[in-house]
């Protein structure tokens, strides 16, 4: 639902952040993406409205501080409730290495998979013994657990040193 421009390469930045819907699937399956009439349909205008403002402005404020740090956040989600009162309300993990992904910019160019620090090192290393999504996902081995729990401490020393 959103309009993207022409010739756009692998890691391209946007002009601009876009909100990008999903709701939740049955467990093991993967989100469903929306676009903005459909969240529309489901918690009404003036909420997806409320939405969309505050993952932007989120995702907005958390690259501009990530970016002080040389690091780029390059997409994120953000995963959010109503309370019984009818607030809605930010829950589950907010910007950590399994909900968003991180890139080194120093590595960062167009058209190249950068070097991240989030574990697109784990869909990677999936992809390369050809796992096909079904469930049980395969064990993984002791030095991917490892090299992927490096790179989380990492990003951690990066982003609060």
């Amino acid at each position: 639902g959103n309009a993207l421009p022409d010739g756009l390469l692998d890691g391209s930045q946007l002009p601009e952040s876009i909100f990008t819907p999903a709701t939740k699937a049955e467990i093991g399956d993967h989100d469903i993406n929306i676009d903005f009439d459909g969240a529309v349909s489901i918690v009404g205008a003036e909420d997806a409205a409320q939405l969309r403002e505050l993952t932007l402005k989120l995702y907005e404020t958390a690259a501009e501080f990530a970016a002080s740090r040389g690091i780029i956040v390059a997409d994120t989600k953000f995963e959010f409730g109503l309370c019984d009162n009818g607030n809605l309300v930010l829950m589950d993990e907010v910007l950590t290495s399994d909900s968003s992904r991180f890139w080194i910019s120093e590595s960062y160019q167009e058209g190249v998979s950068p070097e991240s620090l989030d574990k697109q090192f784990i869909r990677d290393y999936v992809k390369s013994i050809s796992w096909d999504d079904s469930m049980p996902p395969p064990e993984l081995p002791e030095d991917i657990v490892y090299k992927t729990f490096e790179k989380y401490k990492d990003l951690n020393r990066i982003l609060t040193d």
